[in-house]
């Protein structure tokens, strides 16, 4: 069974499907979790993810979501492709950067810096439940098995 945990802090209340506004650059900053829905409404979600030193996302596919990531802080590896087994775009990835990931497009970020990479998704349509907090990516994997 999928249970998700819900978090009543300024980083973790999911404010959809309400009409919202943040300073994304300082929630993304501030988020320590794996993943957290920030605004989840019918047609998008906005997460904000934390990927620890040497962690990564991990190998993914949405079949009918596209992504849009930017980067906040720290620096990594993108890897997209359309065959799993060997993704054919790589690129070095740092602050200020975005990656737009066309749907049915496998896909990994790895941090490779020194300090936690702080980043934040836009997802259409959502592809996760309102109120997601993962925060750890074995919780986030659980929750999708």
């Amino acid at each position: 069974m999928n249970k998700q945990k819900h978090s009543t802090g300024p980083c973790g209340a999911d404010g959809g499907p309400m009409p919202f506004t943040t300073d994304i650059a300082r929630a993304t900053r501030k988020n320590s979790n794996f993943r957290t829905a920030l605004w989840t409404g019918c047609h998008l979600q906005l997460t904000l993810m934390c990927i620890p030193v040497g962690g990564e996302i991990g190998l993914e596919k949405h079949n009918d979501t596209d992504q849009f990531l930017r980067l906040e802080s720290g620096n990594g590896i993108v890897k997209m492709g359309a065959c799993r087994e060997k993704p054919d775009f790589q690129k070095e990835i740092c602050a200020g950067d975005a990656i737009l990931i066309p749907a049915g497009t496998w896909h990994n970020i790895v941090n490779t810096g020194c300090t936690p990479l702080k980043l934040y998704s836009v997802y259409a349509p959502p592809k996760h439940p309102h109120g997601t907090v993962h925060r750890t990516k074995g919780e986030a994997d659980a929750a999708e098995e």
